[in-house]
């Protein structure tokens, strides 16, 4: 790819969309911009990816070159589970998200949507020896739901998709151990609710353990039935759909920022 000062400008593929998958790619957009508004970036890289409904296991990727600020839903990227482009795209994909994110579509089913982000507190909880501890409401569900990957240098490499996927077993939620964090959901909205409490949970702990004082360690009795309670929240109003109401109020606030992601 030519190095570019602009992002190209093209017209919107929703007429080459079933009604599914614009729906999708909307949503997904938005995500790019949500996780854009709350600083979890790092430059253009870090990925968020959806399955596009169907038998084939293709997934939307973000197009690499272009910050996260810049995606919306026409210059989402389709591709297989080789990392081949589906469709028509002006950019390329990015070999390190191809593997994380083509590892967990392949493996599980119910992984529809899957977020990893390079965060200062993710990076910085991702290094610590001692993971991911109880000591926060947002903490708690993961609570014995965390999985965790060992650093094998940068993830470009096809044969470390299998070691991912086993790592990661039926958990929705994985540290990179010397990387970052990771969650995945049957929707977007699960997806992201899953990791902005890791996120917060990751924030949380450093902010303690820089005080220089004894962590409180939940029971685990008290840690388990928190990350019940947490899990629960919100589903009554949406017929058991978790993390609904939050993404639709960030959807709301994007719209009011700057809607160009629904493009």
């Amino acid at each position: 790819m030519n190095a570019r000062l602009e992002p190209i400008t093209k017209g919107s593929v929703r007429s080459e969309c079933s009604p599914e998958e614009w729906q999708l790619r909307v949503q997904l957009a938005a995500a790019y911009r949500i996780v854009d508004y709350y600083g979890w970036t790092e430059l253009i890289f870090g990925h968020l990816t959806m399955r596009v409904p169907g038998p084939e296991r293709h997934f939307l990727i973000n197009p690499f070159g272009l910050g996260y600020d810049e995606v919306n839903a026409s210059n989402l990227v389709r591709i297989d589970l080789d990392g081949n482009i589906i469709g028509r795209s002006d950019y390329p994909i990015n070999q390190a998200g191809f593997v994380i994110h083509s590892a967990i579509h392949a493996a599980r089913e119910d992984a529809h949507c899957v977020m990893h982000t390079h965060t200062r507190a993710g990076m910085a909880l991702a290094a610590c020896s001692g993971g991911l501890l109880p000591i926060s409401m947002t903490s708690t569900p993961f609570y014995g739901r965390v999985a965790y990957h060992t650093y094998e240098g940068v993830t470009v490499e096809v044969d470390e998709r299998e070691r991912l996927a086993h790592d990661l077993g039926q958990q929705n939620a994985m540290i990179l151990v010397n990387h970052g964090i990771l969650a995945c959901g049957q929707t977007i909205p699960e997806a992201f609710l899953r990791l902005y409490r890791l996120e917060r949970a990751a924030q949380v702990q450093l902010d303690a353990q820089s005080m220089n004082h004894p962590l409180s360690i939940l029971p685990d009795d008290v840690a388990r039935r928190s990350g019940e309670q947490m899990d629960g929240f919100g589903r009554e109003a949406t017929n058991g759909k978790f993390g609904e109401l939050e993404f639709a109020y960030l959807m709301r606030k994007m719209d009011r920022i700057d809607a160009s992601y629904r493009d």
